[in-house]
């Protein structure tokens, strides 16, 4: 293999897994997204763009999806796509029996468990969904269409449609060819090797010496490091780091009591400690990139005077104690984010307890079933508006994520933008109850990091996509 025809990416995590578990971790999307394909993907500004269906059609009931799939489309292994193939690896992504990642098991069934998906005729796919979701795109770009035969037995085989087929499997490195066959072309590329290297300086330090092209989750004091003959490339992501209240029981059962805690914190102060200027403040739930977002929202001033004013309307005139539980990681920073929050809350007469969970995917299991303490510390990473509102504040689904937040106008005015067709309309009616969201506080908003890349002059053109993926095809 020669130095012209191949690329190589490092990134903090190499893993490849079952492509339909659900998950948001941009390390193992970006792999997954070189060797699969859904029926559509996320372009800028949410607009969504053909993929293995080239157009689509839904219904005024806001249920009844058609999609006209592309021809020509083959497998890895030789097959050809038809529509019976994307009936199979919808109906296993709504498997009870398939798991999650970080609790993410189930999700994508409480959407489409209940949705009933035919194929027409060879090219042409009908989802009609169990309530209206004029949103299903939003889910839909994010599940990997696999050759039916891959489904007859278990593992799934890592068989898909896209530019690159795996070529090698290592324990921290994936070798990709290639896929001569694929329908846009021949890619770039003849190789990619994606390289797990958990060190953010020896990343940057792979590419600015010319071993390696491409390094991913650059952040923080570390883009600083990326020197020439390497460039800086940086966007805001789309995972917001928060802190969720449990809004039905103790204090923060209170809306006075959650605003006061977005009020007392410095966020400002957290961004330049925490991640060296590189994140924005959050304004409510989600991030510039999700399409529900409104930029005219202004965030929480930090104020710590209104804080104290506002605990004490809530009967808290002589301070208030508060559990807050966090992760050892994922984020990475909770610890240091817990320790600078104590010592900004103490200034409006709040005192934090913090209590650590080292086990990641344990402390996910404990947040989904709710046996935390007052608050906890999360990340809230689906780019998808619709998972976000839909399974963490809609009071009425209950979903996953949910933490006791209630207001039935938000309810509402969510079920009226699930069955809204018109994307202006309803986004319009998205941004009413993001507003409400806001000031109703179920989460402490804090801040949403930027995602950073080392970019080797290899690649002198090369620009993220703007969901933070790394596509190379």
């Amino acid at each position: 293999m020669s130095n012209r025809d191949s690329l190589t990416i490092l990134q903090a995590r190499i893993t490849l897994g079952d492509p339909h578990v659900c998950s948001d971790a941009r390390d193992r999307l970006s792999i997954l997204a070189a060797i699969y394909e859904p029926l559509v993907q996320r372009g800028a500004a949410g607009i969504f763009q053909p993929l293995l269906a080239t157009s689509w059609s839904l219904a005024e009931d806001a249920r009844t999806w058609i999609f006209q799939l592309r021809r020509g489309v083959v497998f890895h292994n030789g097959e050809h796509l038809e529509a019976a193939d994307v009936v199979a690896s919808l109906a296993r992504i709504c498997d009870p029996d398939l798991g999650g990642e970080l609790g993410t098991q189930g999700v994508y069934r409480s959407y489409l468990g209940d949705a009933a998906i035919s194929a027409v005729d060879p090219h042409t796919i009908q989802i009609v969904t169990g309530r209206p979701m004029a949103d299903l795109l939003d889910l839909l770009c994010e599940m990997p269409i696999v050759p039916r035969s891959a489904l007859a037995g278990l593992p799934v085989h890592a068989i898909g449609s896209g530019p690159y087929r795996i070529e090698r499997l290592a324990a921290n490195q994936i070798e990709l060819a290639a896929f001569e066959q694929h329908w846009a072309g021949r890619p770039a590329w003849e190789h990619l090797i994606w390289r797990a290297e958990p060190d953010a300086t020896a990343r940057i330090a792979a590419v600015c010496n010319g071993q390696a092209d491409l390094a991913g989750g650059i952040a923080g004091a570390t883009q600083r490091l990326v020197t020439s003959p390497a460039r800086l490339v940086s966007i805001p992501g789309n995972v917001c780091v928060i802190i969720m209240c449990a809004a039905d029981r103790g204090a923060c059962s209170d809306p006075r009591v959650r605003r006061a805690l977005n009020y007392a914190t410095d966020v400002a102060a957290l961004i330049t400690t925490l991640k060296d200027g590189a994140a924005l403040p959050s304004n409510g739930p989600l991030t510039p990139l999700h399409t529900a977002y409104d930029p005219a929202l202004e965030p929480f001033p930090y104020d710590p005077a209104q804080a104290r004013r506002l605990l004490a309307e809530a009967g808290y005139s002589a301070g208030l104690t508060l559990m807050l539980d966090i992760p050892a990681t994922l984020p990475d920073e909770a610890p240091a984010l817990a320790g600078l929050l104590q010592e900004q809350y103490a200034a409006a007469g709040i005192t934090l307890v913090v209590r650590v969970t080292e086990d990641r995917p344990a402390y996910a299991d404990m947040i989904r079933a709710r046996r935390y303490g007052d608050l906890c510390c999360f990340d809230s990473s689906p780019l998808s508006s619709y998972r976000v509102l839909q399974e963490k504040l809609h009071s009425g689904i209950r979903g996953p994520w949910w933490q006791g937040y209630t207001n039935p106008a938000v309810d509402r005015l969510l079920d009226t933008a699930a069955a809204t067709v018109d994307d202006a309309q309803r986004q319009t009616i998205y941004h009413q109850a993001y507003h409400m969201i806001h000031h109703d506080a179920p989460w402490i908003f804090l801040y949403n990091p930027y995602v950073g890349w080392a970019v080797g002059p290899r690649l002198h053109n090369w620009q993220p996509d703007p969901d933070g993926i790394i596509r190379l095809g």
